[in-house]
Protein backbone atom coordinates (compact mmCIF):
# COMPACT_ATOMS: atom_id res chain seq x y z
CA UNK A 1 0.00 0.00 0.00
CA UNK A 2 1.61 3.82 -0.95
CA UNK A 3 1.13 6.20 1.24
CA UNK A 4 0.50 10.08 0.20
CA UNK A 5 3.05 12.19 -1.25
CA UNK A 6 2.58 14.62 1.97
CA UNK A 7 3.40 11.21 4.18
CA UNK A 8 6.35 10.56 1.95
CA UNK A 9 7.60 13.62 2.35
CA UNK A 10 7.50 13.45 6.30
CA UNK A 11 8.95 10.32 6.04
CA UNK A 12 11.53 10.60 4.21
CA UNK A 13 12.37 14.29 5.83
CA UNK A 14 12.47 12.79 9.12
CA UNK A 15 15.10 10.14 8.13
CA UNK A 16 17.39 12.66 6.19
CA UNK A 17 20.21 11.71 8.65
CA UNK A 18 19.80 8.16 7.85
CA UNK A 19 20.46 8.49 3.93
CA UNK A 20 24.08 7.43 2.68
CA UNK A 21 25.43 5.67 -0.18
CA UNK A 22 27.57 3.44 -1.20
CA UNK A 23 31.42 4.16 -2.81
CA UNK A 24 29.99 2.82 -6.22
CA UNK A 25 27.06 5.10 -5.60
CA UNK A 26 29.35 8.22 -4.74
CA UNK A 27 30.94 7.44 -7.79
CA UNK A 28 28.06 7.06 -10.48
CA UNK A 29 26.28 10.13 -8.62
CA UNK A 30 29.04 12.45 -9.80
CA UNK A 31 29.44 11.09 -12.89
CA UNK A 32 25.71 11.12 -13.30
CA UNK A 33 25.38 15.08 -12.16
CA UNK A 34 28.89 15.66 -13.43
CA UNK A 35 30.03 17.34 -10.07
CA UNK A 36 33.51 17.61 -8.85
CA UNK A 37 35.11 16.54 -5.23
CA UNK A 38 32.05 17.47 -2.95
CA UNK A 39 30.22 15.16 -0.50
CA UNK A 40 27.32 14.22 -2.93
CA UNK A 41 25.23 12.82 0.23
CA UNK A 42 25.44 16.61 1.67
CA UNK A 43 24.38 17.46 -1.96
CA UNK A 44 21.38 14.94 -2.48
CA UNK A 45 20.35 15.58 1.22
CA UNK A 46 20.14 19.76 0.33
CA UNK A 47 18.47 18.65 -2.76
CA UNK A 48 15.98 16.19 -1.03
CA UNK A 49 15.24 18.97 1.89
CA UNK A 50 14.49 21.98 -0.53
CA UNK A 51 10.97 23.01 -0.61
CA UNK A 52 10.78 22.98 -3.88
CA UNK A 53 11.73 19.18 -4.24
CA UNK A 54 8.99 16.87 -5.59
CA UNK A 55 9.03 13.52 -3.67
CA UNK A 56 7.03 10.54 -4.43
CA UNK A 57 6.82 6.41 -3.73
CA UNK A 58 7.01 4.06 -6.49
CA UNK A 59 7.52 0.62 -5.32
CA UNK A 60 10.30 0.35 -3.45
CA UNK A 61 11.92 3.30 -4.15
CA UNK A 62 11.28 7.04 -3.47
CA UNK A 63 11.95 9.58 -6.36
CA UNK A 64 13.18 13.20 -5.77
CA UNK A 65 12.56 15.65 -8.56
CA UNK A 66 14.27 19.01 -8.27
CA UNK A 67 15.11 21.36 -11.57
CA UNK A 68 16.41 18.86 -13.67
CA UNK A 69 17.93 15.88 -11.17
CA UNK A 70 16.00 12.89 -9.97
CA UNK A 71 17.29 11.13 -7.14
CA UNK A 72 16.68 7.55 -6.26
CA UNK A 73 16.30 6.64 -2.75
CA UNK A 74 15.84 3.41 -1.40
CA UNK A 75 12.66 3.37 1.21
CA UNK A 76 13.76 0.78 2.82
CA UNK A 77 17.40 1.29 3.88
CA UNK A 78 17.80 4.91 2.67
CA UNK A 79 20.40 4.23 0.37
CA UNK A 80 20.85 6.73 -2.64
CA UNK A 81 20.89 4.55 -5.23
CA UNK A 82 21.70 6.77 -8.04
CA UNK A 83 20.76 10.72 -9.08
CA UNK A 84 20.86 12.15 -12.90
CA UNK A 85 19.18 14.63 -14.78
CA UNK A 86 16.43 14.25 -16.86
Amino acid sequence: METSTIGNLEILLKNLNKIHTTPMGVDRIKRNLHLSDIDVVDYCKKLISSPECNIFRQGKNWYCEIDSTIITVNAKSYTIITAHRK
